[in-house]
């Protein structure tokens, strides 16, 4: 199918590349219908992806793997926040964060406290608030973003 995005124009996406968030995701309730993209130019896939919305083109959010931003980060979840998901494993879980990116890029962040879990092989996906206390908001990124950058991990 031919879909608009906001950072790659049209592109040609297969049906199995939707991801569907039956609630949507906070903020954007009334989009339920999403996909991951990335610029594929590079030999590996980079750090950071765009989670890009299939019912408003304009609606595209950078995400990031949080093991690249806190190695540590474990989220606590109410497995009732997770049911309408399938069976999830290590094999098909897929956990991103959301970035939020300033014009001063210095204060760029991620969200710990809200993560976006998905189950590749179901294809559904929701956006849960983590119960840890200490996880933050707007949890300082850039340091670690721009010595991924000089490393040439991104």
């Amino acid at each position: 199918m031919l879909v608009k995005t906001k950072h790659f124009g049209e592109i040609n996406l297969d049906e199995d590349k939707i991801i569907t968030f039956k609630n949507g995701i906070f903020g954007f309730e009334d989009c339920t219908r999403y996909t991951i993209l990335y610029n594929s130019e590079g030999v590996e896939r980079p750090a950071i992806s765009w989670l890009q919305s299939l019912d408003v083109c304009e609606l595209a959010l950078p995400v990031i793997s949080p093991c690249l931003v806190k190695e540590d980060y474990n989220p606590i979840i109410n497995d009732s926040m997770l049911e309408g998901l399938g069976t999830l494993n290590d094999d098909n879980i897929v956990i991103l964060l959301t970035l939020t990116v300033p014009s001063d890029l210095t204060k760029m962040s991620t969200n710990l406290k809200a993560p976006i879990i998905i189950n590749s092989a179901t294809k559904l996906g929701c956006q849960i608030v983590a119960e840890n206390e200490d996880y933050m908001i707007k949890y300082p990124v850039y340091d670690k973003i721009n010595k991924m950058e000089k490393k040439g991990e991104m």
